[in-house]
């Protein structure tokens, strides 16, 4: 791809810029944002570096390439932080940002709160009164107990794994008070972000074949997603391969990749404005890992620690800078952790001998620039005449008519959270095509979700199963008319997509499972850019949705997050990189696959050998293993889960992937009371005659559970050939009438089965204390291959539910059509049941 780099002078964007080059991509043009007065260092701002802006100006000359440049005139209008906003440090700033939980509020509220040197706080009852904040820990190790009319400080003598919100201060504490984690962005006139997509918007009318923008992000989500926000609607792709990198590792690349950059503000404990700043950072380098050992710095200064100028790189194929003389100029003299900026005064360029340009350092042939090297102000405050738009949901929904198809709802009976299961019943193939069939499908559930009073923002989670993975990007078009950035304001949901014979048992071309809440109380994990720590989602799908201790991961595919492309080497091959990909999205939110998973659901596809399933199912439960005794030995972790293995056996995969790994995991929160809540479970009492089903010893072999006690309840019932001729009594006959038949079973047969498990899953449930109204999804696997109609399979379960668990009424399970599933990756069970339930 072309891209143009926005560079703010620092180190991170020169060396985003040459991993750019190295996965294959082009720099065309780079974009600096800068102060409206030249006069000015450092602005206050949470977006942009602009210290040594005065030098920006070079990078043209040095680089042989356009730049494009912008006063900044816009300020900081959406102030919501949270704890991943702003990565902060002990000891950085003398006025520091702390986040409080406050379940009143929804908007920030900026308050200034004095201290006493000592770092105890004063009484604040004028501040604070009717308000009553719980706790918030801080990375120092204090602990500030807000009550009605003072703030108490405890010392925490033990390292807390708790929230890390930010850094105390002796001198001045500044309180961000939050409801939710907003981090996202929405276009607002005056904001500094409308600077930077005035800026590229400007660049793209000049050279229009520029496809993609790279910044220098590692860990700040506000600056990314704002990034993101502005790429999104420019349609351009945003490149962050620094994203979530070891910032020791970094460190050390770009010294070792001759970055020569100084340091031109430090603001922490150890760094000396009069000594450190102009120092490079090969000089500094073993100095910052001592910090970071002392007082736990970013070594990569992204706490604000301290920034650079870079003045010379292998970018820089014309040219190097010479600072000649400058001036340090002190923004705060505390005694603790000055803070201080380098005023350049004087600087030259001094050339380089003629050498061949870096591939993908090049002049695009389509600028129609006056010379290679030109500087180019961008001016105006004009904004974008028009968003992209989407055919509205009503216009679309307009194209077809409900009425020809008949419609099957499913929902669970739990009231907090639940499924909704939209499917055609379409036997005669009558539909006109997945577009239409997704919209039906996404029109139901939209109604649904408005009669409960509910929108898009309370889905937590969609499995989108069409009937052919060649209209996956018709899928996609389709899909964004109704979830949008805008209907969910929290974040978008997870999602998993797979192929499934949706056509052969009359099921129509797609068919759509949400998962809903009644709150908005989730953290939603999306990143958009391509980077080197996980497969990007570029469209409105998120890589995780975390709520009430449950991560809900979308279907991860083995890509090579950089290129985003399937990495060779066959199914095992692809099966480890999904399960690195699944590791780096737990690893935000401070788990392991290995020790919290409780569900790993493996689609595999039709195109993996059956010589190599079983080395998939072995290569996930090694992989799993050894992760599991790695991750033991970096930190200890209060519970280690047995995880469930379910493999389903589907048509196609996205960008024909072979395998998918979608995991579900358990995320303890940091304060447990350990309480218990007693239910009644009379209604959930088995009945002595047991349905007409003995106690027998093969009953164990055909389930497995996964229990958090009082919390969760996970089961996988499995009905092998084997198991279901223990349930009829009778040996099953293979059916020598019709070879296309795995394995077929009466209608007597199979009814028996349905009751079976009803029955057994009904046991289950109840001897862990919970009941159906506990239940968030259970899904039924069907394989094709079965010699009756999933309807009539379907009336069975429902007939049986009615009878046995006596819940009558819409039906709470969804059967998925697939080519086969079991417990291990033979998939040939005749009836797989996935159950997950949760106390609330």
């Amino acid at each position: 791809m072309k891209v143009v780099a926005l560079v703010s002078g620092g180190k991170d964007s020169c060396y985003a810029m040459m991993k750019c080059i190295q996965y294959g991509h082009q720099i065309v043009a780079l974009a600096n944002l800068m102060p409206a007065d030249d006069s000015v260092d450092e602005l206050d701002s949470y977006m942009y570096q602009t210290v040594g802006h005065q030098i920006i100006v070079s990078y043209a000359e040095c680089m042989g390439l356009p730049l494009f440049r912008r006063r900044i005139q816009g300020s900081t209008r959406q102030a919501v932080l949270s704890a991943n906003s702003l990565v902060l440090t002990p000891l950085v700033y003398t006025q520091a940002h702390i986040a409080v939980h406050d379940f009143d509020e929804y908007d920030s509220q900026f308050v200034n709160v004095p201290a006493e040197s000592g770092g105890n706080l004063l009484a604040c009852h004028t501040i604070w009164s009717q308000k009553f904040y719980d706790q918030v820990l801080l990375r120092i190790g204090y602990l500030i107990k807000f009550t009605r009319n003072k703030a108490e400080v405890f010392d925490l003598s033990a390292k807390t794994d708790g929230w890390i919100y930010c850094i105390v201060f002796s001198i001045q504490l500044s309180f961000i008070v939050y409801r939710h984690q907003k981090l996202s962005y929405r276009m607002t006139p005056g904001d500094e972000v409308e600077d930077m997509f005035i800026l590229l918007n400007e660049v793209k009318r000049q050279i229009p074949s520029v496809t993609a923008v790279s910044s220098g992000a590692i860990a700040s989500d506000y600056q990314r997603l704002r990034v993101e926000s502005v790429c999104s609607r420019l349609g351009l792709v945003s490149l962050g391969y620094l994203w979530k990198q070891d910032q020791s590792l970094l460190l050390q690349e770009m010294i070792a990749n001759d970055i020569k950059a100084i340091t031109v503000k430090v603001a922490a404990m150890g760094l000396n404005p009069g000594k450190h700043l102009g120092k490079e950072l090969a000089f500094l380098e073993s100095y910052l890992h001592k910090l970071k050992e002392l007082y736990g710095i970013n070594v990569c200064g992204e706490g604000g620690e301290y920034e650079t100028l870079t003045l010379d790189c292998p970018l820089f194929v014309n040219a190097r800078i010479v600072l000649d003389e400058f001036q340090v100029v002190l923004h705060s003299a505390d005694s603790i952790a000055p803070v201080g900026v380098l005023h350049p005064l004087a600087f030259h360029l001094e050339k380089k001998e003629a050498s061949a340009s870096l591939n993908g350092s090049q002049r695009t042939e389509d600028f129609c620039g006056e010379k290679t090297g030109s500087v180019f102000e961008v001016q105006g405050d004009h904004t974008e005449r028009h968003e992209a738009t989407c055919q509205s949901v009503a216009e679309v929904t307009d194209l077809v008519k409900v009425t020809n198809h008949r419609i099957h709802i499913s929902r669970t009976k739990k009231d907090n959270t639940f499924s909704i299961c939209c499917s055609l019943q379409d036997p005669l193939k009558t539909s006109a095509g997945l577009q239409e069939d997704i919209t039906i499908g996404l029109k139901q559930i939209e109604s649904q979700l408005v009669s409960y009073g509910f929108g898009w923002e309370h889905v937590l989670y969609i499995h989108l199963y069409i009937a052919d993975m060649n209209e996956f990007a018709t899928a996609n078009e389709t899909y964004v008319r109704f979830i949008t950035q805008e209907k969910c304001p929290f974040g978008v949901p997870s999602r998993s997509t797979i192929e499934l014979p949706l056509l052969k048992v009359g099921m129509g071309n797609a068919y759509i499972e949400v998962l809903v809440t009644n709150d908005l109380s989730k953290r939603v994990l999306h990143v958009q850019s391509i980077s080197c720590w996980a497969p990007s989602c570029i469209g409105p799908y998120s890589q995780a949705t975390l709520h009430k201790e449950i991560l809900h991961m979308a279907g991860q595919l083995g890509l090579d997050p950089p290129t985003m492309t399937l990495c060779n080497g066959g199914p095992t091959a692809e099966l480890e990189q999904a399960l690195e990909n699944s590791e780096a999205v737990a690893k935000c939110f401070n788990c392991s696959i290995s020790t919290s998973t409780i569900f790993f659901v493996m689609y595999c596809s039709s195109r993996i050998p059956e010589s190599e399933r079983q080395k998939v199912q072995d290569k996930l439960e090694t992989f799993v293993k050894q992760m599991r005794v790695s991750h033991l030995e970096e930190r200890s972790t209060a519970e280690v889960l047995n995880p469930i293995f379910i493999y389903v056996f589907t048509s196609d995969l996205p960008k024909r992937a072979l395998v998918e790994v979608k995991p579900i995991l358990y995320v303890p929160e940091d304060s447990e009371t350990g309480e218990e809540t007693v239910q009644d479970l009379s209604c959930m009492k088995v009945p002595i005659s047991s349905w007409g089903f003995q106690p027998a010893d093969w009953h164990h072999s055909c389930i497995q559970k996964c229990i958090v006690r009082k919390k969760i309840c996970a089961v996988v019932l499995s009905i092998t050939s084997e198991i279901a001729t223990n349930i009829c009594s009778e040996s099953l006959d293979a059916n020598q009438n019709n070879e296309n038949c795995q394995t077929c079973l009466t209608e007597g047969q199979m009814e028996r089965v349905s009751r079976f498990c009803i029955y057994f899953l009904h046991k289950t449930i109840a001897e862990n204390n919970f009941s159906w109204e506990d239940v968030m999804n259970l899904r039924v696997y069907f394989p094709t291959s079965l010699c009756i109609s999933v309807e009539k399979f379907s009336v069975m379960l429902a007939t049986a539910f009615n009878e046995l668990a006596e819940i009558d009424g819409e039906p709470i399970f969804n059967i998925v059509p697939v080519l086969g599933a079991g417990r291990s990756a033979s998939m040939d069970d005749i009836v797989t049941c996935e159950l997950f339930a949760q106390k609330s």
